[in-house]
């Protein structure tokens, strides 16, 4: 089960539809991205990125991605959550950025 944390509270919204794509990798980290369009029709992205417990390790909610579909942006975002994941790009753990 995943813990989610403030990123993804300010993210959900059961009134508007979305696409999801869930990995898990052989570590046990998983990943889920998703995809929807705002009441105002801009394209949005959701990504986690979460340890074999469900705790976050990152969370990201990007509100506009210009100029990309929803399929465009779902696809940046799984190469992106698959990034940080294999760490291809390091980022400070959760815990270290709130501090």
């Amino acid at each position: 089960m995943r813990v989610r944390e403030d990123t993804y509270w300010q993210w959900a919204d059961a009134n508007l539809h979305s696409r999801c794509h869930d990995e898990a990798l052989s570590d046990g980290t998983s990943f889920e991205v998703q995809v929807r369009l705002s009441r105002l029709g801009a394209t949005q992205l959701f990504l986690g990125l979460y340890d074999r417990e469900g705790a976050a390790i990152r969370e990201e909610y990007y509100r506009q991605r210009p100029g990309e579909t929803m399929t465009r942006a779902m696809v940046w975002g799984v190469d992106r959550a698959r990034a940080l994941a294999t760490g291809a790009v390091t980022l400070a753990p959760l815990a270290a950025r709130k501090a």
